[in-house]
């Protein structure tokens, strides 16, 4: 039976590792995954997936317009998909996820979503705010904090490598402009 998976955690904590394995184990039993990430990350190659211990692959990309259960459809009709893997899904709109549900409610196609529960101020992304409502499976990736204490928030920092309290929910960015925290370190921080 298909289900809607949401893999969440803070930035660290192997996403994209986790859904590269995925996609590699579909892949050695001769299933056909469908792989998504986001257009507006470009920190590599558009359509790739990376992670940070240097796995990759080739994927569809989504953006605000991307139509995901007709793309899903039109290509399981075409060749079947056997499962349908979604990198950095904070990205996808409430409509996208209520389309993933769909995915697996009417095609049977188990769809494993990947990202990031909140922001740097932390609060919920849109995306991830409707897969933790709607999805059949909550997963939780851990990492942790300098301290050692598991991670929950994460900051971003400013061109001072002061942690930001003010900006654009959506700054795409790395190790460079992001660090994991424990919930006393991250209200130190920017809750202060």
């Amino acid at each position: 039976m298909a289900q809607l998976y949401f893999y969440y955690s803070t930035m660290n904590a192997g996403k994209s590792t986790d859904l590269l394995q995925s996609a590699y184990n579909y892949s050695e039993r001769g299933l056909t995954p469908l792989l998504f990430t986001a257009q507006i990350d470009d920190r590599f190659k558009e359509g790739e997936i990376s992670s940070r211990i240097g796995l990759h692959a080739k994927a569809s990309v989504f953006n605000q317009a991307t139509q995901l259960f007709d793309e899903v459809k039109t290509r399981n009709d075409n060749k079947k998909v056997d499962c349908v893997l979604i990198d950095e899904a904070q990205f996808l709109s409430k409509a996208q996820v209520k389309q993933l549900t769909d995915i697996v409610d009417s095609l049977h196609i188990p769809v494993l979503a990947y990202g990031i529960r909140t922001d740097f101020l932390g609060e919920t992304f849109s995306g991830s705010a409707a897969l933790l409502a709607w999805a059949d499976k909550l997963i939780e990736l851990k990492t942790i904090c300098h301290c050692g204490k598991k991670a929950n928030f994460v900051i971003r920092t400013d061109e001072n490598g002061l942690a930001a309290t003010v900006g654009e929910q959506v700054e795409v960015g790395g190790n460079e402009r992001y660090e994991p925290l424990c919930r006393a370190h991250f209200k130190q921080l920017v809750w202060q």
